[in-house]
């Protein structure tokens, strides 16, 4: 199997667009090219963990968390990122990451942990905004199912639990092919009238290479009319933390037990309980601190997330539960959706689960 193609399966779910700016996801080291015999899935990349990968044969790292986080000047084996990635590179080994753009998305990190708490009706938290462009394009009549079906096919025309959404009108379009050109209708040096179709359709903004791919390889002029517009539209289906609810209300210390058995917690951190019982659940891996605010005014009732400082926990202001449950146990079961998008795009590569807890923290 070749690298490339498990990035490109890993990318289609989660594209690297919506990581935010100070992120490093990707390819770390290797070449796309590479074959690939089998992948060791892992939450952060350690020594520790590339010396699982030697012992199990993978010359693949696919983790959550960037081994280079910060810039590096020099590789010279003085601090932990350069010790491993140069032990990766001479052990021939690929280190790809999967980070905020896996957190970002509505299959990813969050999804994962209301699945494991058994929320429904679940929703992005915090949506992203300015998410969505609008493609308006013009084609003949005669291939308007085709080039709108490839554009749905692409990722297009996507409205909330609704698809193949687009608007299309009538009209004439005119144009006079040059010398040297090769005119799909009309003759050159002639003004040509053509029965064309306005399409419009909306798409995520991460996609925009991909719809315009699909684009230009279905329409049949040589030379393709299309303008995009940005949208301030919510985009409901990414942007960060998620909101569900339990299927019936439970009472909060009971809830909070269950939180410390799904996610194996040593110790739960958490604001004063709440009288009566909880229902509405809202929940962010990794530091999701920033997000307190919006789960309040989103009706939560618990908020779950890690890397809560000392004078956050007083923003929960008897408002909700806030909990933390410590930053690895929040992204603990991302390897299962490395997992997962793999079985489902290539079911025939082999994977390993890392056997090896990484987190950096110990409890006495």
């Amino acid at each position: 199997m070749k690298l490339r193609e498990i990035i490109a399966a890993f990318e289609s779910e989660a594209p690297p667009a919506y990581q935010e700016g100070y992120d490093n996801s990707g390819l770390v080291t290797g070449d796309s090219g590479m074959e690939i015999s089998s992948a060791l899935l892992c939450l952060d990349v350690t020594e520790e963990i590339i010396r699982e990968a030697l012992h199990v044969g993978a010359n693949l790292i696919v983790s959550h968390h960037p081994v280079i986080f910060q810039p590096l000047k020099r590789i010279t084996g003085d601090s932990q990122p350069e010790r491993i990635i140069l032990s990766a590179i001479t052990a021939g080994i690929a280190l790809y990451s999967m980070h905020t753009n896996l957190d970002n998305v509505f299959v990813g990190v969050n999804r994962k942990i209301c699945q494991k708490l058994g929320l429904h009706n679940l929703k992005i938290l915090s949506p992203l905004q300015a998410g969505l462009k609008k493609l308006v394009t013009y084609v003949p009549a005669a291939n308007a199912d085709e080039i709108r079906m490839a554009l749905f096919d692409a990722g297009a025309g996507n409205i909330g639990n609704y698809d193949c959404c687009s608007f299309s009108t009538g009209g004439k379009g005119s144009f006079r092919a040059g010398e040297g050109t090769n005119p799909y209708k009309g003759e050159i040096g002639q003004l040509h009238f053509e029965d064309e179709i306005r399409i419009e359709t909306v798409f995520p903004a991460a996609l925009k290479s991909r719809i315009i791919k699909a684009l230009l390889e279905t329409h049949p002029y040589e030379e393709v009319a299309y303008d995009i517009f940005p949208l301030d539209n919510v985009f409901e289906k990414a942007g960060s933390g998620m909101i569900g609810e339990l299927d019936e209300p439970v009472d909060a210390g009971i809830f909070l037990n269950r939180i410390k058995t799904v996610f194996q917690c040593k110790i739960l951190r958490h604001s004063g309980l709440l009288a009566g019982h909880v229902r509405r659940i809202a929940v962010c891996g990794g530091s999701g601190s920033f997000l307190i605010q919006k789960a309040i005014s989103a009706g939560a009732d618990v908020f779950i997330t890690a890397d809560v400082k000392y004078h956050q926990f007083f923003d929960a202001d008897h408002k909700l539960l806030l909990v933390d449950i410590g930053h690895y146990e929040s992204e603990q079961f991302t390897i299962e959706i490395f997992y997962e998008i793999l079985q489902k795009k290539l079911p025939n590569f082999a994977v390993h689960f890392s056997s090896i807890n990484t987190s950096p923290i110990y409890y006495l």
